[in-house]
C-alpha cells in the first residue's frame, strides 16, 4: 500500500472516529430523549441544529469520501479492517474527552486489534 492509499483510508478513518465523538457530544448537550408521535419533531428539531451533530455528520460526508478515494486503490480486503483503527482512536478519546472508562480489558483488546490491522496491511 502506498502513502496516498494509506493517507485517504486514514483520513476516512479518522473522520469517521471524529464524527462518532461528535455525535457523542451533540447528544449529551441534547441529553436523554425519547422518540415518540408527540415529540418528533421537538426532539429532532434540537437534534438538527445542535451544532456538534451538523459538524458529525458533515465528518460522516468527508469520511466517505476519502474512504471511496481509498477503496480505489487498496482492495477492500485490506482497506476494511483498517476501520478498526477508528475504535482505537474513539476508546482513547472517549476516555479522555468524555471520562468514559478505559480498563484493563480494553486495553488488551485494543492491543489485539492493533496487531490485527499491521498483520492484515502487510499482506
Amino acid at each position: 500500500m502506498n502513502a496516498a492509499s494509506w493517507a485517504f483510508l486514514f483520513t476516512g478513518v479518522l473522520l469517521n472516529a471524529a464524527a462518532q465523538l461528535l455525535l457523542k457530544a451533540g447528544t449529551n448537550v441534547v441529553g436523554h430523549f425519547e422518540f415518540s408521535a408527540q415529540n418528533i419533531v421537538p426532539v429532532g428539531m434540537k437534534l438538527a441544529f445542535e451544532p456538534h451533530i451538523a459538524g458529525g455528520l458533515a465528518c460522516y460526508v468527508v469520511s466517505v469520501a476519502a474512504w471511496i478515494l481509498g477503496l480505489s486503490r487498496v482492495d477492500v480486503s485490506i482497506a476494511y479492517p483498517m476501520l478498526s483503527i477508528g475504535y482505537v482512536v474513539n476508546a482513547v478519546a472517549a476516555w479522555y474527552l468524555f471520562g468514559e472508562s478505559f480498563t484493563a480489558q480494553k486495553l488488551i483488546g485494543i492491543a489485539f486489534i492493533v496487531a490485527g490491522v499491521f498483520l492484515v496491511a502487510r499482506s
